[in-house]
């Protein structure tokens, strides 16, 4: 309960514009994590290029494996015809059905982070107003009045870096993510196209 309360204390001054900050923030660290647990879930476990050969030519592929490369050679054997051709197509397409999903939402994390950073901007901007305000009305008499349009300035602005900055990194982190496990899936495919 004191984590709520000293939470309120700190967001609280940094004015309406707090709200979109923090529901940015939460969407786009649940989207993180969707995306941490989807790219753990589909390396686990998952096959090198001879063992991706192995399979192809008839050896026992692992029923309970969620490996991007177990379920392209799976989804391969299950549609392959024997007409040479064509089975380079369907791989091909069976690989692109398996990467569509690896840079989802990818995109929307860097959006959401840059976006978080221009709400913090727009908190700046409106605490500067206000300060301006109860300039004009008071003059520079009045520091405690003054104070509550430079606290939120200030509140928006660490808020909406202290958001933006690991989103932006934890976006590079994943697009690294999305690449390695891209290449290494057009390595596989490659290879199978290969022997097929």
């Amino acid at each position: 309960m004191d984590l709520i309360a000293n939470a309120y204390e700190y967001l609280h001054p940094g004015g309406p514009v707090m709200i979109p900050l923090i529901l940015i923030s939460l969407w786009m660290w649940a989207l993180i994590v969707e995306r941490v647990l989807y790219f753990r879930r589909i390396d686990k476990d998952n096959v090198d290029l001879k063992q991706a050969v192995k399979m192809l030519s008839g050896a026992h592929l692992p029923e309970t494996s969620n490996g991007l490369q177990i379920r392209v050679v799976a989804s391969f054997i299950k549609e392959r015809t024997g007409n040479k051709k064509l089975d380079r197509d369907i791989l091909d397409q069976c690989a692109m059905r398996e990467m569509s999903p690896l840079k989802r939402y990818l995109s929307v994390i860097a959006v959401l982070a840059a976006v978080a950073s221009l709400f913090g901007l727009l908190g700046t901007v409106t605490g500067m107003m206000t300060t301006f305000n109860v300039i004009a009305l008071f003059g520079t008499g009045n520091a405690r009045a003054m104070a509550g349009g430079i606290s939120e300035a200030l509140i928006t602005t660490q808020s909406g870096l202290l958001v933006a900055i690991p989103g932006l990194f934890m976006s590079a982190f994943l697009i690294r993510r999305a690449n390695r496990l891209e290449s290494r899936l057009n390595e596989v495919v490659m290879t199978l196209k290969r022997n097929v």
